[in-house]
């Protein structure tokens, strides 16, 4: 009897303690917390994200994953319902990502929020509220690198287009061509080497002559000052033309007079050549005219 009673007792003390951690850790859990629910709704996959898994607001654990399903309504989405604490201030401008634990690949849900709006979001258990869930930066990252992987597929079909046979041959004669054209550009180089080494002594030569033809502008236009100083040669030559101004009347009467004259001489040359005797009796009276005496009719020649 002594037996069963101790052995009563220390089933009685078993149970009791296993009833007190319970409670104690029922007490000291998140379930005491109060807390909403909400939907996050993504269109991405959730690689890695399992229920119980952390909530963190910026970074503080504020709640866990309760559920993760396909939208019945369109299974291009996931929705996934997050438990947290009633007291965390989430607004309507509130966005989740996913995060990863070091390289366990287990992930856990970050909410944050831009500040733009201040408003509270308002959440039913029978209808939560929906969050929207962004790609992480590690889903950015991949997509770049699928890109990227794409891009440089699409680039190395291009270069094996590039690169056939054809064109092979057809780049291979570019290459001889312009290796060709170099030869010829070398000997071009080699002809203009005397020239260009010649180039120092022509310009030598061009600043002489125009230092040269500088001093010589310079001469004249010291002589032509000279020139149209007062008493100079123009001066001389406005005077001698002034002079000539008066002179050139008179020698247009005395050409005037002399012309006269020659016209008197052929005219006595003239009477003298038709008439020689004038020059010892004179000049012979005019012959008689109509109704002078002695004036005689010509005669009819046509009878």
């Amino acid at each position: 009897m002594e037996n069963r009673a101790h052995a009563l007792v220390a089933g009685l003390f078993v149970i009791f303690l296993s009833v007190a951690a319970a409670t104690t850790a029922t007490w000291f859990s998140d379930e005491t917390m109060v807390r909403d629910r909400y939907l996050l709704v993504s269109e991405v996959p959730v690689t890695g994200l399992n229920p119980q898994a952390a909530v963190r607001y910026r970074g503080v654990s504020v709640g866990k994953v309760e559920d993760i399903r396909l939208d019945p309504k369109n299974a291009h989405f996931i929705l996934i319902r997050v438990a947290v604490d009633r007291d965390v201030p989430l607004t309507k401008n509130t966005y989740a990502q996913l995060g990863y634990q070091g390289l366990t690949g287990l992930a856990f849900v970050q909410l944050n929020d831009d500040g733009k709006h201040v408003e509270r979001m308002q959440t039913d258990p029978d209808s939560p509220a929906r969050i929207p869930l962004r790609p992480s930066a590690l889903d950015n990252i991949a997509d770049s690198g699928q890109n990227l992987l794409s891009n440089a597929n699409e680039l190395a079909g291009r270069l094996n287009t590039l690169l056939n046979e054809q064109n092979q041959v057809r780049i291979s004669h570019i290459l001889k061509s312009v290796e060709g054209a170099s030869g010829r550009f070398d000997g071009i180089a080699d002809q203009l080497e005397p020239g260009l080494k010649a180039l120092p002594g022509l310009a030598a030569e061009a600043s002489i002559t125009l230092r040269r033809t500088s001093q010589l502008m310079t001469d004249i236009n010291h002589i032509v000052v000279k020139i149209n100083q007062q008493g100079g040669v123009v001066d001389s030559l406005s005077d001698t033309a002034e002079e000539l101004s008066d002179v050139i009347p008179e020698l247009r009467d005395a050409s005037h007079g002399i012309t006269r004259s020659t016209h008197s001489v052929d005219r006595f040359l003239l009477q003298l050549q038709e008439q020689p005797r004038s020059l010892l009796f004179g000049r012979p009276p005019p012959p008689p005219g109509p109704g002078e005496d002695g004036f005689m009719p010509p005669k009819d020649i046509s009878k």
